[in-house]
């Protein structure tokens, strides 16, 4: 009789954690009316865990608990190693009071966007590029945006993009990349929370399907010191209350309205510390240099392609096509970033650069951190960064990536990308 038995449907509730690695709990999927109010049990110190997996360093200990508690907005069939479908739900960490904890990276996302929203009517609508090397296909030369690279990759393309499009997500684009074996996802872009959940969703169903198919898709941000980084490059604009673009004006300095001018230039401004929450790895410094066209200062470019900020190409025929087209994309960003922590640092600096009134003409961005040890230095330095994250989020943020650049002592740059392609 037991062999007739259907199995049991799980449920996984995770978050894209300070690690950027989905990490949570599963509960029967019959349990999921009551696990959407209290969620399941989790401890403070389940955020710490590190990128390679142990706890190396947390400031809470074995003590206390907290809630996971899915959102039902975010369930995502993600295909699993016997072929069959399991369903993702992200989710908020919340005190035992049902109370928002600080240190929740959906929920340090959340606040900013509401007091982006409060303070000056907008929403940001955003879409993640993903690049990342698929091991189903073999370098050949001339590979780079060809025919012959986008052939080889046989169904893959079009079965993540028909698994992303199942769960209600806009694939945009698919094609071969720069790099050996690389390969680049683009969604269409959605508002401020959801943005992030579709890039977490995304990222697994790119590495479930690869999976599926017997191979890998690695998102790491340099699989060899001197190789084609993969980059996260974040696709952003600005509406109002009444569903309105709000980035563009065409009379304001580079297309830009006065609105987007004080927002980008707080992206500016505080670019070279973002790095330390867009660009979280040790590796990640490897990519961010001369000559990768990826960026290595803070800048702000028209259509270029080595900027830490580009304002992007519009390809539109009426003026109201243009200012819903219009976007700044920023490029200082990889995978070994939770996409919660990358866009809420965004929206986060670009608030600030409202509050305080910037224009472009007298911001500088200056050299982005040669490192993470550098990046992160400013990152402590910032007292604007710690009123936005709480004092006990960038406190363990800070913690938990200086334990990860312990754990890589002693190890050369060859070594260190290793052990990131290993596990994103």
């Amino acid at each position: 009789m037991d062999a007739d038995r259907a199995p049991e449907r799980l449920v996984f509730v995770g978050t894209a954690d300070l690690a950027g690695h989905v990490r949570g709990k599963s509960f029967p999927h019959s349990d999921l009316a009551s696990r959407l109010r209290r969620g399941v049990g989790i401890t403070h110190s389940n955020l710490m865990l590190s990128a390679f997996g142990p706890i190396l360093a947390t400031p809470f200990g074995t003590i206390g608990d907290l809630l996971l508690v899915p959102d039902e907005t975010t369930g995502a069939a993600i295909p699993m190693a016997d072929g069959s479908d399991g369903i993702l739900m992200l989710g908020d960490f919340l005190t035992t009071a049902f109370a928002p904890w600080a240190c929740c990276p959906r929920g340090f996302l959340r606040r900013g966007l509401s007091a982006l929203l409060e303070e000056t009517g907008l929403t940001p609508v955003c879409a993640f590029e993903q690049e990342f090397v698929y091991t189903g296909v073999a370098d050949e030369p001339g590979a780079p945006y060809s025919l012959g690279a986008f052939r080889r990759q046989g169904g893959f393309g079009s079965e993540l993009l028909a698994a992303i499009r199942a769960q209600g997500i806009t694939p945009d684009s698919f094609l071969a990349e720069y790099g050996p074996r690389q390969y680049e996802l683009t969604i269409a872009p959605t508002p401020g929370l959801r943005a992030a959940d579709e890039a977490v969703i995304t990222r697994e169903l790119t590495r479930a399907v690869a999976a599926r198919r017997g191979h890998r898709a690695i998102l790491a941000p340099m699989l060899t010191p001197d190789g084609i980084g993969n980059g996260t490059h974040v696709h952003l604009s600005l509406w109002d209350r009444d569903g309105r673009p709000a980035l563009h004006d065409p009379a304001g300095v580079l297309g830009l309205s006065r609105m987007g001018e004080m927002f980008v230039a707080g992206l500016l401004h505080h670019t070279p510390m973002l790095a330390a929450l867009t660009a979280p790895s040790v590796a990640s410094y490897h990519r961010l240099k001369p000559g990768r066209w990826a960026p290595s200062v803070a800048d702000l470019g028209v259509q270029d392609r080595g900027s830490s900020l580009r304002i992007c190409p519009v390809h539109a025929d009426t003026p109201e096509a243009v200012a819903r087209q219009f976007n700044v994309e920023f490029r200082v960003a990889d995978a070994t970033a939770s996409p919660y922590l990358a866009l809420g640092a965004l929206v986060w600096a670009g608030l600030d650069g409202i509050r305080q009134g910037r224009d472009l003409a007298n911001t500088t961005g200056g050299p982005l951190p040669f490192d993470l040890a550098a990046a992160l230095d400013l990152l402590a330095a910032s007292g604007v960064a710690r009123s936005w994250m709480g004092d006990e989020l960038h406190g363990a943020y800070l913690m938990f990536k200086r334990a990860e650049i312990a754990a890589l002592h002693g190890l050369d740059a060859a070594e260190v990308c290793d052990r990131y392609a290993a596990i994103y």
